[in-house]
């Protein structure tokens, strides 16, 4: 029955065709009705020949001059030409002939738009919606939607969003555009107040669940946002979506376990990617099982080889083990893809002291400094790798770099005074740590640490004591 349809349909539209070049040829034709017109413009705007199809609105013109229809199709193709003015022109005579036909609004829209009007298309759609009811107002707030998003007016377009999912709560397009304008716009408390609502009404609809867990996600509120998920995961047990949501909440709250079985849910339904498996890896990282982590931080290296944050990841787990070998391999993947990141340089830094090469940890960690020459971190491993090589002169210097460099932070005042004092330069040793016991006394661990036999000096111990009856610390 289909395929005799298709040849009717076929047969029919071949012999509207000929009557349309006869009457263009001016030979003897029947006479061909509006709505066949419409017909003649289609099949050529369906090849991709709008000469022609434009040729065909102006000849049903000629036929039916009053005719909105034809003009409105006229006006679409003129738009699609370019002819934006041209356009509004027609439209506006089409619409003193009748003003009911959706696609007017939209074509008008679409010219202001193409002529950058957004005003008059925002007052001209604002006017119509009034003027429609059911399917034809839910498009034309659509369209105002679209119009307000590519002018970045965007809390219109939550707002507008809002209406239609008033006008009809189980429209799926609003409701999949609403959840991540909420999240854009920050208006969770509306779109829970919304989703609420909808739910209240359409218990069901596990759209409305997941957006309303999402809303809840977005305050932190991760307990009810996973009580939402799992409403959606009842109604609909292969959402994705909602388990990759579930698994980041249950993160947020350090459930590993529970973050882990969500996440490989995920992996179940949906197409492997590498921020599940990194995702994974980061839980059992957590959980301090740096097997189970390297081994997911593995599977995502594999479907994102380009990015070297997941090669550091595998990396850090070695390097927990003090696997200090294979952490450098893959350290060394990371930097070949980017070898200017403090922390790649930092970590190598460390495994090249506990491999014994203080020459080379020496460099990486100068590095590190190079690339983020206000961190603290980055300066401190290098000042501590220098005075461990005994390059105390360095060292010295360097801590009054790192003083300049990170607005004198007081644990490089400390770190200073060691270096002195292991240089012999007792009295301006002991000036920097008095110094240093001013500004936070609770670093004096880690000076101790660089020198512990200093407490067998009187001096040192005397500052300590005097700081100590002055000052607790």
């Amino acid at each position: 029955m289909r395929e005799q349809s298709y040849h009717e349909d076929r047969e029919e539209i071949k012999e509207l065709l000929r009557q349309y070049q006869n009457l263009k040829g001016g030979r003897s034709h029947s006479f061909i009705e509006e709505d066949d017109f419409d017909r003649i413009i289609d099949y050529y705007d369906d090849k991709d020949d709008l000469i022609e199809a434009l040729n065909a609105a102006e000849v049903g013109l000629e036929q039916f001059p009053y005719s909105s229809q034809l003009m409105i199709r006229k006006a679409d193709i003129l738009l699609a030409t370019r002819n934006y003015e041209d356009a509004l022109s027609l439209l506006e005579v089409a619409e003193l002939y009748d003003n009911s036909n959706i696609d007017l609004y939209i074509l008008k829209t679409d010219a202001y738009l193409a002529l950058d009007q957004q005003q008059k298309a925002v007052d001209l759609l604002e006017s119509a919606i009034s003027k429609f009811e059911g399917e034809d107002r839910l498009e034309l707030l659509f369209q105002l939607t679209d119009v307000y998003d590519d002018y970045e007016e965007f809390e219109k377009v939550f707002d507008c969003l809002k209406l239609i999912l008033e006008l009809e709560p189980n429209n799926e397009e609003a409701l999949y555009k609403i959840c991540f304008w909420t999240d854009f716009t920050g208006r969770n408390e509306e779109s829970i107040r919304l989703h609420q609502s909808i739910i209240d009404e359409y218990p069901y609809n596990e759209i409305a669940w997941f957006n309303l867990a999402a809303a809840y996600q977005g305050l932190k509120l991760y307990e009810k946002a996973i009580d939402a998920y799992q409403y959606a995961i009842a109604i609909e047990e292969k959402f994705d979506y909602a388990y990759r949501n579930m698994g980041d909440a249950f993160l947020r709250l350090r459930k590993y376990k529970e973050a882990i079985e969500a996440l490989e849910k995920v992996l179940e339904l949906a197409r492997p990617e590498d921020v599940i498996y990194e995702a994974i890896g980061h839980c059992y990282h957590r959980m301090g099982n740096y097997a189970q982590a390297r081994q997911n931080y593995k599977k995502a290296t594999h479907l994102n080889p380009d990015d070297a944050k997941l090669h550091y990841k595998v990396a850090v787990t070695y390097m927990f083990e003090k696997q200090w070998q294979p952490a450098v391999r893959h350290l060394e993947n990371a930097m070949r893809i980017n070898r200017n990141v403090a922390d790649f340089n930092l970590a190598m830094g460390e495994c090249m002291i506990m491999l014994k090469k203080t020459k080379d940890a020496i460099q990486y960690f100068g590095n590190a400094v190079r690339n983020k020459p206000k961190n603290a971190a980055c300066w401190q491993a290098l000042i501590r790798c220098l005075i461990e090589a005994k390059m105390w002169d360095n060292a010295a210097e360097q801590c009054l770099v790192a003083m300049e460099r990170t607005i004198n932070k007081p644990i490089f005042i400390f770190y200073y005074s060691a270096t002195l004092f292991l240089l012999g330069q007792q009295k301006e040793a002991l000036l920097q740590l008095e110094k240093g016991m001013e500004k936070s006394p609770k670093l004096l661990k880690k000076f101790m640490e660089i020198i512990p036999s200093i407490l067998q000096n009187y001096h040192v111990v005397d500052i300590i004591a005097r700081y100590k009856k002055g000052k607790r610390i």
